[in-house]
Parts: C-alpha cells; sequence; structure tokens
C-alpha cells in the first residue's frame, strides 16, 4: 500500500517539479497568437477553453490503454509501479508535452509533416503510412474492447454485431462533425464518469486496505516473460504512447494560449498515469496474486479483469457505474483516433475540410477496414498495436530532440527517452512471434547496434539541420482574437 500511495504522490509532485522545468526549457510565448485563431475553420481550427481542453486531451489519450495495459503489465508485480511512475513524469508526459507545442507552433502540424520537417522528407510518407496503421488499429481496438465490455455488463441481452455497429455510427459522426458539435460538447460529462470511476477504486483500495504488494524487482509473471522489453510495451498508455502524438495536434488547433499547455498535455498525461496505477494496484491485489490474475486475464481478458474488479472494489452498483467509466475511454479515443487519421489524410492530400464531402470520402473506407479488422482476435491486435504505438512514440521523441538540438535547448530531455524505448521497440519486434522471432539475446544485440546507429544519425541530421537553420516555427499570419 505504501509503494502505491507514494507512487500517486510522486506522480503529482512531477507535474509541478519536472513539468514546470520542462515547460521553462520549452519556452512558451503567451502573446503569440495560436492556430486556433490563425487557421480558424470552425470545423478542426477553434479556440475552446483550456478546462475543456484538458478534459478533451485526457479523454483523447485515456483508451482503454491505461487500464488493460497496466491490467497485463501488473503481471510483473510491483516492478510496473516503477515504469508507470518514471516514464509518465520523465517519459510520457515529456512527449506530449512537446509534440504538443511543436504542432502549435507549426499551425497544428500532425506528426507526419513535423517528421517530414525535422527528420527528413522521406519520413513524412514513412510516418505517414505508420500514422494510419496506428490510428485504424486503435480505432478497431476501441470498438472491440467496450463492445466486449457493454456486451458483459447487459448479459449479452443485445448482439455483441448491434453493439459494435452503434458504436461505429457515433464514430461516423464525431469524426466529421465540426469538434465543438459533439466532442466539445459531451466530453465533459463524459469526463466527469471517468475521474468518479477511476477515484472511486482507488478509494475502495485504500479504505479496504487491499493487500497491494510493495515494491520488488522480481519478476512475478507467471510465465517468466522478460521485463525487458515486454513491460514497456505492454504497460504504453499511463507510462508513454505513441498514440498521443497523434491526439496532441487536435488540441494544439483548439489550444488558446501557449501557456495553457503545460497543464493540458503535460498535465494530463500525469492524470493518466494515476489512472494506469490505480488499475495496476487493483489487478495485483484482487485476484490472490499473478497466478490468479493470469488465470482471469485467459478466461475472459482485461474487460474480465475490469468487470471483477469493479464489482469486487464497489459492488453491483457502484462496479456497473465504474464499468460504464470504463467503456467512455476507449470510446472518447477511438472516436479522435478516427478523427485524427481523416486530419493526417487531409493534410499530406492537401485537401481542405470545411466541406462535409470531403471529410466523408476520406473518412469512410478507414471505417470500412477497420470493421473487417473487428474479425482478428483481439490479443493480436493488441500485439500489433502495442508495437506500432511505441514504434510512433520512439519517432515523436526523435522528432523533438531533433527540434530542441536545432533550437539550442535541452535536446537530451527527449533524447534519452528516445534512445530507451528506441531499444525496447527494437529488440521487441525482433524477439516477437509477430516480427523476426530471433531469440532474446540476439535481439538485444542487434537492438542495441540498431540503436547505436539512429542515434549517430539523429546527431548527423540535428547538426545539418542547425546548420542549415532549419525553421521552427510557422510565423502566425495574424493576432489573436
Amino acid at each position: 500500500m505504501i509503494t502505491f500511495l507514494v507512487s500517486l504522490a510522486l506522480l503529482v509532485l512531477g507535474y509541478f517539479t519536472y513539468g514546470k522545468f520542462i515547460e521553462r526549457m520549452f519556452g512558451v510565448k503567451e502573446g503569440r497568437s495560436t492556430p486556433a485563431y490563425t487557421h480558424r475553420d470552425g470545423v478542426d481550427y477553434l479556440p475552446m477553453s483550456e478546462r475543456k481542453n484538458s478534459l478533451i486531451q485526457l479523454l483523447n489519450i485515456a483508451g482503454v490503454g491505461p487500464i488493460f495495459g497496466p491490467i497485463m503489465g501488473a503481471l510483473y508485480g510491483p516492478v510496473a509501479f516503477i515504469w508507470i511512475v518514471a516514464g509518465c513524469i520523465f517519459a510520457g508526459a515529456v512527449h506530449d508535452y512537446l509534440t504538443g507545442m511543436i504542432s502549435i507552433r507549426n499551425r497544428g502540424a500532425h506528426l507526419p509533416e513535423l517528421a517530414g520537417r525535422f527528420l527528413g522528407k522521406a519520413m513524412k510518407h514513412v510516418v505517414n503510412a505508420f500514422a494510419i496503421l496506428l490510428l485504424v488499429l486503435v480505432g478497431t481496438v476501441f470498438v472491440t474492447s467496450p463492445a466486449d465490455l457493454l456486451f458483459n455488463l447487459m448479459d449479452g441481452w443485445m448482439g455483441i454485431g448491434v453493439i459494435t455497429g452503434l458504436i461505429f455510427a457515433y464514430y461516423i459522426l464525431a469524426t466529421l462533425l465540426p469538434i465543438d458539435k459533439i466532442i466539445g460538447r459531451f466530453y465533459p460529462i463524459f469526463g466527469a464518469l471517468l475521474i468518479i470511476s477511476a477515484v472511486g477504486v482507488g478509494i475502495s483500495l485504500v479504505v479496504t486496505g487491499a493487500p497491494i504488494p510493495e515494491l520488488t524487482l522480481t519478476n512475478m509473471h507467471p510465465d517468466n516473460l522478460p521485463i525487458f522489453p515486454l513491460l514497456f510495451l505492454t504497460i504504453s498508455c499511463g507510462a508513454l504512447s505513441g498514440f498521443h502524438a497523434t491526439q496532441t495536434p487536435i488540441i494544439s488547433r483548439t489550444t488558446e494560449n501557449e501557456k495553457q499547455g503545460r497543464r493540458i498535455f503535460y498535465g494530463m498525461m500525469i492524470a493518466e498515469g494515476m489512472i494506469a496505477m490505480i488499475w495496476a494496484a487493483a489487478a495485483m491485489s484482487l485476484f490472490q496474486g499473478p497466478a490468479g490474475l493470469n488465470e482471469l486475464l485467459a478466461n475472459g481478458g482485461p474487460a474480465a479483469v475490469v468487470s471483477e474488479a469493479s464489482v469486487l472494489s464497489l459492488g453491483a452498483i457502484g462496479g456497473t457505474l465504474t464499468i460504464l467509466g470504463v467503456i467512455v475511454l476507449p470510446i472518447t479515443s477511438g472516436d479522435t483516433a478516427f478523427r485524427s487519421a481523416r486530419m493526417i489524410i487531409a493534410d499530406y492530400l492537401n485537401v481542405g475540410q470545411a466541406k462535409i464531402s470531403s471529410r466523408l470520402w476520406i473518412a469512410l473506407p478507414l471505417f470500412v477496414i477497420s470493421y473487417a479488422l473487428t474479425k482478428i482476435d483481439f490479443n493480436i491486435l493488441w500485439r500489433y498495436f502495442s508495437w506500432a504505438n511505441q514504434s510512433t512514440a520512439v519517432i515523436a521523441l526523435w522528432v523533438a530532440s531533433v527540434y530542441l538540438f536545432v533550437a539550442g535547448k535541452n535536446y537530451f530531455v527527449a533524447m534519452i527517452p528516445a534512445v530507451f524505448m528506441t531499444m525496447a521497440t527494437m529488440t521487441y519486434i525482433l524477439n516477437a512471434q509477430i516480427g523476426f522471432n530471433l531469440p532474446l539475446n540476439t535481439s538485444y544485440y542487434a537492438g542495441a547496434v540498431i540503436t547505436a546507429v539512429l542515434t549517430v544519425l539523429f546527431f548527423k541530421r540535428a547538426r545539418r539541420a542547425k546548420r542549415n537553420k532549419l525553421p521552427l516555427e510557422e510565423v502566425p499570419g495574424r493576432p489573436a482574437a
């Protein structure tokens, strides 16, 4: 219990200390016009309040990742707490803040465009394809997981196909309509439900004295799967997630002032880390250890753990409300996953989005592909999502590293987590059955070599960009309203 409470306290402390350090290092410009005003189109670009943007950002980034990921990561034992705390403060929140702020400085550009500018033109095309793949996978995962939860909650009286269809219908509307029509109106309500459900489970763990294990570096996984690299891909949202790099530009286009960035981008990642801590602690303490948790996961997956933990913590009524709060998470990330995919494709093809017909012909093929992917086993989808997700985070961190290097700022805050996660993602794909299926030790050595080569290439690219005085931002077109 002490480890759990200290971990939550450290996350809050990280926001007020390291978060403030990152903000000062980056150097906000309060008087600079933001894209919400300079590119206002009434659809994707329009100013919204800091409070509303914060809630939308939290719901955008907090899909099932900070719940399902930590639940599966809990199999490793309390070592998962270390990654959630350290990863969130020094990697995930830094990743989100820098991605959001660099996007604001560049008319709300998405990651493919930023990668093209700071990592080389070829990377724009590579990252564009990679980002679309990730977002379609995310959208699919965030259709199947809430559909399963709703199906279980209703004891099967509504068919899984009908539930899936209703979720897709909502996603289509949220993807096509202006951001203030559905997302801007309903997210504050969803946000309240999310916060109440997570806080409810957390308070229950403390009040009932749940046997949350104390800190140990021992690997408790029943199948003895290696902590490195698997833990760092299993727990992504809640510690570090590339999906966030696809979501922050949505809010960078609605942010009123750069000063709001720390609360919106860094702060909401800290909030997501706290959600991850609560669910990891619940998974570790409510099922008689890793073996019991593993058995429940094998029989019903993470959705079954959520349902069981919610009822055990808060009873039938409170548990049902908690499950509804959890269902909100993937739905409010799935809709913005498809919305972000539409925006990225539109930017790549230079297609204006003022007309709904222009939005429609881009979005509909995405939903057709996603529907086909719902027929694939969730566990397989999650493996591909985990690797694509963390690889996207690596790209975003390298983009931020080049930006800070050229700006003459402390680029190590982005480069160190970039190097670490490059090693983790390379090792994973080399070792995994869905990748090259090499022996683990071979994967370690090869991953280290690839990471070293990419680090050398980073310095070459960053020095050339600085020598050529690469522009770091676009000049605003007009003053803020």
